[in-house]
């Protein structure tokens, strides 16, 4: 079978926007190769390492590359909306840099699994690992594991978005909580949280392939406590039967790591589903948003609590009144 593989040059803040919109275009895939410079600094505080190929991307650049079948894709139409979406990234506050986008063809062998060469296990944090079903890991004591193939799925554990969020929820997840994570991408977050004790969690996405890739992880992890289901954000707590989702509401915890774009318009409705005192942790956030997401949640009466950064994100931390 053969693909067209589209390659951008961009930054790596802008990389998680234009990785969302490829999702969203069809994408059989996206790749990103961030920096890989020596000089970079890296979080080691929890004994983390990072096993990125060297390259010769400058600081702050990426590489991205992206492949849609060659069978019934209109690649200059593609190639059109990729270029308008990247020309409007700065009124977001983000950077695109370069913004080039080309395209090629390819033969799917040549990059279905090559991916995989590069994706170790990552030390999250002092308690939290995760690791690729390919590679072999010895756990330490009290160490939790979890086991991910994320597929064609946003969410592996090495973008500091996700790993700042893991290391935020690990703090907050209580034994027992009621959980929902709207956006699940792979269910990394979902996972997590179902193995830091939650009673039950309810993993969302709009995307069936990352439903279908959470679903996956959910059972490669032998987990019985997570629900997946898809969803426009929290709409399916409106029609489907209460018995379906698994949770119980008002819930304890609602995380999220998406766009900032995309958090303020549904702060509302997790003020909703949350019990009295609950916590929302919203991830995904670039640090220029993060005065527009802490206003949204003040206003819809939630108190911030909590503010964790990774270069250049922030995951908020925020209690409802």
């Amino acid at each position: 079978m053969k693909w067209f593989e589209v390659t951008i040059h961009t930054t790596e803040e802008a990389a998680e926007a234009i990785a969302d919109f490829l999702r969203r275009l069809g994408a059989g895939g996206v790749s990103i190769e961030e920096s890989g410079t020596l000089n970079r600094p890296r979080d080691t505080s929890f004994g983390q390492w990072y096993e990125f190929p060297l390259n010769d991307l400058p600081e702050g650049e990426a590489e991205m590359k992206a492949y849609f079948p060659e069978e019934g894709t209109k690649i200059e139409s593609i190639l059109a909306e990729v270029r308008s979406f990247i020309a409007k990234l700065p009124e977001f506050g983000l950077d695109p840099g370069k913004g080039t986008v080309y395209h090629s063809e390819v033969r799917e062998e040549e990059w279905a699994n090559s991916w995989k060469a590069y994706y170790k296990p990552v030390r999250i944090s002092d308690r939290l690992t995760v690791k690729p079903t390919w590679e072999a890991y010895e756990p330490g004591e009290g160490e939790i594991v979890i086991e991910l193939d994320p597929g064609m799925a946003f969410g592996t554990g090495t973008h500091p978005t996700t790993s700042l969020c893991l290391r935020t929820l690990e703090r907050y997840v209580a034994p027992g909580d009621d959980v929902i994570d709207v956006g699940t991408g792979s269910g990394i977050l979902a996972i997590a949280a179902a193995k830091l004790g939650a009673r039950h969690v309810l993993a969302l996405d709009l995307d069936p392939v990352a439903v279908s890739s959470t679903k996956e992880n959910v059972s490669l992890n032998a987990l019985e406590q997570v629900t997946v289901l898809e969803s426009d954000l929290l709409h399916v707590l409106d029609t489907a039967e209460r018995e379906a989702l698994g949770v119980h509401l008002p819930v304890q915890l609602v995380v999220s790591n998406i766009l900032a774009e995309i958090i303020v318009t549904f702060v509302d409705d997790v003020h909703r589903v949350l019990c009295d005192g609950g916590l929302f942790i919203a991830s995904g956030v670039i640090t220029a948003k993060e005065q527009l997401v802490q206003d949204k949640l003040q206003e819809a009466g939630f108190i911030i609590v909590d503010r964790q950064q990774d270069e250049d994100w922030v995951a908020i931390v925020a209690r409802k009144g």
